[in-house]
């Protein structure tokens, strides 16, 4: 139980930051298959997929709302260790996906899986490096169907290894927006302000219906190309969990590059490798 709320923790603070992948991240603490199945199957194995994924969502919520004030700290104080410690958590991963596809010849359908999906994070990575212009949050029928619709692509992204859902709203203008709604929407209930959380729950309830749909239909696709194609899937994901670390450091923000900073976030960066390890054994 433990165990399952600190990697949802940790996938919590990944979906918030662009460029890290809360699916990836997912793979490498080894939940990425469970997580599929528990969400695929809710209905049908209703008990087991609960007790599944009540402590990661637990861990998810905690990561997002509680420790993201500190990682946003991390990275305005030691960048380049913390995005280090990121690459580290992400790298950790590789290992466990790599034995699943031991012992089977490369094919050249696996060489291009692994190139394609590598060229779309990196892509995006690079085109997300300027973000696009913040969106409009003003509440009418036309912004709660973007909302809607924004919810279910980031979220769809935020399923899917090595593709940062964070990123996606940046692309599309609304990281910056939710971010500030959210922090408001927390500030507001803890000041029983009902004003302030009305408005809060009149952005983020459409934005949040479209993440909790856009999670189950994505979820549903990804199972049947897992159960047809499995090594090409594998392939793909080790192109995403690879290709990650690029979209970091095209997207992240490393201040000043000293000795000491360098020989720091090469600790920062096993200790990340480290905890993805044992979190996926």
């Amino acid at each position: 139980m433990v165990k399952n709320i600190l990697k949802g923790a940790v996938i919590g603070i990944a979906n918030i930051i662009p460029g890290v992948s809360g699916g990836t991240m997912a793979v490498a603490m080894g939940i990425y298959d469970t997580l599929i199945h528990s969400l695929t199957h809710l209905f049908k194995e209703f008990k087991k997929s609960v007790m599944t994924l009540l402590p990661i969502l637990l861990g998810a919520a905690i990561g997002i709302v509680g420790l993201s004030f500190l990682i946003e700290k991390m990275f305005h104080w030691i960048p380049m260790q913390t995005n280090l410690l990121f690459i580290g958590l992400i790298l950790g991963g590789l290992p466990a996906m790599t034995v699943k596809v031991k012992g089977e010849k490369i094919k050249p359908g696996y060489i291009a899986a692994f190139l394609v999906f590598f060229a779309i994070v990196v892509g995006s990575a690079a085109l997300g490096s300027a973000e696009g212009k913040s969106a409009d949050l003003t509440m009418n029928f036309l912004n709660i169907v973007k909302l809607f619709g924004v919810g279910m692509i980031a979220s769809a992204t935020m399923v899917i290894p090595g593709v940062s859902g964070s990123m996606m709203l940046m692309l599309m203008g609304y990281y910056n927006p939710i971010i500030e709604t959210v922090n408001n929407f927390i500030r507001s209930l803890l000041a029983f302000d009902m004003d302030g959380i009305w408005k809060g729950f009149c952005i983020l309830c459409p934005a949040g219906i479209g993440v909790v749909l856009g999670i189950f239909l994505i979820a549903k696709l990804i199972e049947m190309i897992f159960e047809k194609f499995p090594f090409y899937a594998y392939w793909a994901i080790i192109g995403l969990i690879v290709a990650s670390p690029f979209a970091i450091v095209l997207m992240g923000e490393f201040g000043t590059i000293t000795v000491l900073h360098v020989l720091t976030s090469i600790v920062t960066f096993g200790i990340g490798f480290v905890i993805a390890k044992k979190l996926g054994e």
